[in-house]
Formats: C-alpha cells, structure tokens, sequence
C-alpha cells in the first residue's frame, strides 16, 4: 500500500486539499541561455522523490533528488534547448546537458561512422528531439509523465519512441518505459543506449560500484587500465582521461547495477531486463569539472559506432511494423534504512 510521510495514501488524502500538496506535475518553460524556451517538468511523488523531466531533450531525466540530495551531473551550461543541437561529429558533446538519464539513438549510438554512405554523429538525434502529445496523471497512486518522439527523414528512418515515466506516490523509485517502433515500409536499424550519468554528491571517493557481469573489457588500449579499478571512485584530477568498459552478462532475468555512498547514506539502484537490454557501458570519467560516472544498459555490442556495429554483425533491426520494448528502474535508496 503506498504510503505518504509514513501515512497509508487512503488516509493522508481526508486531511489534504488536494494530492498536489504532496504529488504532482509542476510544469515551466526556461527564461536564460541555451535551455531558454525549453520545457521541464517536475514530478513530485510524495516521498521526497523529485525529478526533473525535460520534453524538448527527448523526455530525459534531468536534475533528481531524494530528500533534497541532487544526484545527476548536469554540464556547465546546462540541459540547453534542442535548437542548439549539431549532429555533425563529435559536436554533441557540446549539447549533451546532462541529468539522470540521455537517451542515445535511435539508429545509431557510439562514435561517428560513416554507414553504406551516410555520416552518423555521436550518438544519434533523438536525446535532441521534442516530445508531443504529452500528458500527465496522479491516478491511481502513481504520478505519470508520457510523450511521443519520432525520428525520421525523405528517404529515411521513420521511428517513434513512446515514453512513459511513473513513480509511485510516496516511493524511492522512478521507472522509465519506451516502445521503439519502426513505421516505415522497409527494415531499420535500431541501437539505443541509456546513458545514466550519476554525479557529485552522490558520486565521491569511497563511493563503490557494483554490476552483476560475468565479462569486462576495455573499449580501447586508453580505457584498459580501469579494468582493474572499476569499482572504485577515485577524486577527480585535471588530466584525467575518460574509460570505457562493456559488461555482459551470463544468463538472462533482471540485473542490478548499483552505486553506493556509505558516507553520504545514499545508494543507486539501476534495474534492467537482459532480455532488453543485454550490455552495459560503463563510462568512466573522473576528470575535474567532468566527475561523472556512465551506467549505460544498450541493446547491442554497439560501442564502436554504428559502421563497425554493422561489420561485427551485432546491428539490430526492426522490420516494418515491428517494435521493442525496454524498461528502467531507478531506486534512490537510503542505505541503512529497512
């Protein structure tokens, strides 16, 4: 049964006005620099769970918080509008913005590439594309945020992606649901990649990370020395250079990837289905100014650009008509607490 401030729900809402003193939606449009004219959205659930939701930057998770505690790295200049997105290269990292959650894809994520002669910029369009038919409820006990993006070209790929973000009244726990669907008339490729950018405070010396996998490798000969460290979260340096290892897994199920912070009393937890979402990359970036950790479930072996995805025959493919589906669970766990 949920709860509010230890009050059973059935109860608290006879010595309320209103769900909205303790649950809701609140929603803005932003006034100064790159994110100006962007919409947010901010979900109040009741068990001092907020998250900020950004329709304009493809419904990602911005700025969450548990009991006042931020838990996102956000850029320097913000989580900007989509206006000031360029998918040529490497330009998305000028415009990534951060938060909790940036999502990558839809038909390509990981370096440029260059594919049966079309140029793919880092990690695909659709962590830049505005969300429509939005709507939100605090039926049921559950406070919900849901849109639609479709990603699509003359000639090209003709995918939506179906977003529905839920958090139950008086939880630790937000989940994020999508359906990928491909409605063209010819097949498509598909990759996507969940980029969870947990950060300070959250984030800090002595904070452990834990992932279930039974395999680890370096993305690169840079990234190869975080294999025997991956655990650990060491104090940021300026010279730092970022590492990337791939986790797969034995078997199938439901995994958790986990960051704790004993000190701070604070725990992540980060659940996917293997049968979605059967990779992780794990970025490591500990640099000053960029102290950010990469908890990243992906659908494919997909790491090395969409070119080289293809070549190593692990591209996916949604035929026409066909979807995918994936979910997330993120828990802001107070360790020590039952």
């Amino acid at each position: 049964m949920a709860e509010v401030f230890g009050v059973p729900l059935e109860d608290a809402v006879r010595k309320m006005g209103s769900l909205a003193q303790v649950a809701r939606v609140d929603s803005f449009v932003e006034m100064e620099g790159e994110p100006r004219g962007a919409r947010r959205l901010r979900m109040v659930n009741g068990g001092g769970l907020e998250i900020d939701i950004h329709p304009d930057r493809g419904l990602g998770l911005g700025q969450v918080s548990l009991d006042g505690v931020p838990v996102a790295w956000v850029e320097p200049s913000g989580i900007g509008a989509p206006a000031f997105y360029n998918s040529s290269g490497k330009e998305w990292l000028r415009t990534m913005g951060g938060g909790l959650l940036v999502t990558c894809g839809l038909d390509t994520y990981g370096p440029p590439s260059q594919d049966e002669g079309q140029d793919f910029g880092l990690h695909g369009r659709i962590g830049a594309t505005p969300a429509r038919m939005i709507t939100t409820s605090t039926d049921d006990g559950v406070v919900v945020v849901e849109g639609e993006m479709r990603q699509s070209a003359l000639y090209a790929e003709n995918l939506t992606l179906r977003r529905r973000i839920s958090s139950a009244v008086g939880s630790d726990t937000v989940v994020v649901e999508d359906v990928v669907t491909n409605e063209g008339f010819v097949d498509s490729p598909h990759m996507i990649l969940y980029h969870i950018n947990p950060g300070w405070p959250l984030l800090d010396e002595g904070a452990v990370v834990n992932v279930p996998s039974s395999h680890i490798e370096a993305r690169s000969e840079a990234s190869a020395p975080g294999l025997e460290s991956w655990r650990e979260v060491p104090a940021p340096v300026a010279d730092f250079e970022a590492q990337v290892l791939l986790h797969t897994f034995d078997g199938d199920g439901v995994v958790e990837a986990t960051l704790d912070n004993p000190r701070l009393g604070l725990g992540l937890t980060i659940r996917f289905d293997l049968a979605q979402l059967p990779v992780l990359s794990q970025w490591r970036m500990f640099a000053a100014g960029s102290y950010v950790l990469g908890l990243e479930p992906t659908n494919c072996l997909g790491g090395r650009g969409r070119a080289q995805t293809r070549a190593d025959g692990n591209l996916p493919i949604l035929r026409p008509g066909e979807s995918a589906s994936y979910r997330i669970e993120f828990q802001l766990r107070r360790l020590g607490r039952r």
